[in-house]
């Protein structure tokens, strides 16, 4: 599946409940759209998100749906296989922390 990259703007700083996320991920699975990854810049008024989506389209559709922006929608190859391991291996030891 193609992998997208979306930036997003917030007028405020980004806090999201349990419930805001469960919702996403609702809208997003019925849209055909799967988080993978995302990074919030120090002001926490913008994120870089990693998706898997059949076309830009259904994100923007799971964007509207969720009220969130989506400001830039780029598809993105993958990877080198040393950055994926890389960036795995950044994301479990951030979970562990």
């Amino acid at each position: 599946m193609p992998l997208f990259v979306i930036e997003r703007t917030f007028a405020d700083q980004l806090e999201l409940s349990s419930d805001d996320v469960k919702l996403i991920e609702e809208i997003n699975a019925d849209e055909g759209v799967r988080w993978l990854f995302s990074f919030l810049s120090a002001d926490r008024r913008r994120s870089y998100c990693l998706y898997e989506a059949p076309s830009p389209e259904a994100i923007i559709a799971a964007a509207q749906r969720a009220n969130v922006p989506a400001d830039s929608v780029i598809e993105v190859s993958q990877g080198t296989p040393a950055f994926s391991d890389r960036l795995s291996e950044w994301a479990e030891a951030e979970a562990a922390t």
